[in-house]
């Protein structure tokens, strides 16, 4: 998964975090480390290259005295909402308790009655309004059940294709680019062009189309042909080992 995201990164470009993905904190890392070097990170009000990072700052704590180490970090002023005009050139990563068909994700809770939630999420924090701004943003989730992959999400949080009109974010006045990928543990899926509906693009080593439909609350759009993902490279397994995840928070 995080060398799936880390190829999706290019040299130079701004990407945000949220607290508690380990998955896309060594994707960043690991693209730093291959071939982004001027990629940089905003991670709880902090702005650096995270390449010079054992482990990312904790929220607990939210400043780590290693992020300005070299000078490669300071206070950032650009993920203030007055800033909002520069986020088109930024790259965001977004979770979920429900995620549908067209990319909308729930991380409010689930249940048909708000003030009695049948289970209660972290909540929207900010990922409303960066999944609005952002020049495209990722789904990854660290589990693929029919529970978490549902029909209708019963909250929305961040705003993917809508009801799967291309044209639904233009319509609503949203300038970002939406949800571009949907990264599991069994697989990784993109939006069909015309309906915006998810569509299989590879399933992991050892992973079958079946068990990707049976884990999913809904009908997949299923090429005829689906590739497994490429495996890590020697190269890319030894960085994230020895560098991108000294903490081991990837290793089953």
């Amino acid at each position: 998964m995080a060398a799936v995201l880390a190829n999706e990164l290019r040299d130079g470009e701004i990407l945000q975090i949220g607290a508690a993905m380990p998955v896309p904190e060594v994707a960043v890392r690991l693209a730093q480390f291959t071939h982004g070097p001027n990629i940089e990170l905003i991670f709880i009000g902090a702005r650096m290259n995270a390449a010079h990072l054992h482990s990312l700052p904790t929220p607990e704590f939210g400043w780590d005295h290693r992020v300005v180490r070299w000078a490669e970090s300071y206070s950032d002023t650009g993920h203030r909402f007055d800033r909002l005009k520069d986020w088109h050139r930024r790259v965001f990563f977004i979770g979920g308790v429900q995620v549908d068909r067209h990319g909308n994700t729930n991380l409010i809770g689930v249940g048909d009655d708000h003030s009695r939630l049948r289970f209660r999420g972290p909540g929207s924090v900010g990922t409303s309004t960066l999944s609005t701004h952002v020049g495209r943003y990722y789904i990854v989730l660290n589990a693929h059940t029919a529970r978490t992959f549902v029909e209708r999400c019963d909250y929305v949080s961040a705003f993917g294709w809508g009801d799967g009109d291309p044209e639904a974010r233009r319509r609503l006045g949203l300038p970002g680019g939406g949800p571009k990928l949907c990264v599991t543990p069994l697989c990784v899926m993109d939006f069909t062009a015309d309906t915006k509906h998810l569509r299989l693009r590879s399933v992991h080593p050892g992973v079958t189309v079946d068990d990707v439909q049976a884990n999913t609350g809904f009908d997949l759009i299923v090429p005829d042909a689906v590739p497994t993902t490429p495996q890590p490279t020697d190269d890319e397994l030894r960085i994230i080992r020895t560098r991108a995840d000294q903490r081991g928070a990837l290793r089953g």
